[in-house]
């Protein structure tokens, strides 16, 4: 790939080319990190789990966490709505 941009020196000046670079390397480094801060929280988990916890359960919890608590009352509010008729509450 350096041969393409070197092969064709008029298409990107050398800022552009220097910027490009920087950024690619900002990406690929953040992706290292992610993937680091991935498995760290799959340890979590599993440390979870170890103790008896539900690791299912504790997902769905941080993923509520994560809403509007407004938004969050109003979509429970329709499903209970929703489950009520049907039968099931």
């Amino acid at each position: 790939m350096a041969d393409d941009a070197s092969a064709h020196p008029d298409v990107l000046n050398a800022t552009a080319q220097g910027q490009i670079k920087s950024i690619i390397e900002r990406v690929e480094r953040l992706e290292q990190e992610k993937s680091e801060i991935a498995e760290q929280i799959k340890e979590v988990f599993a440390e979870a789990k170890g103790n008896g916890f539900d690791v299912k359960v504790l997902r769905k919890v941080i993923r509520i966490r994560k809403q509007d608590r407004a938004k969050r009352m109003e979509e429970e509010a329709i499903l209970d709505l929703y489950l009520s008729a049907i039968g099931e509450i």
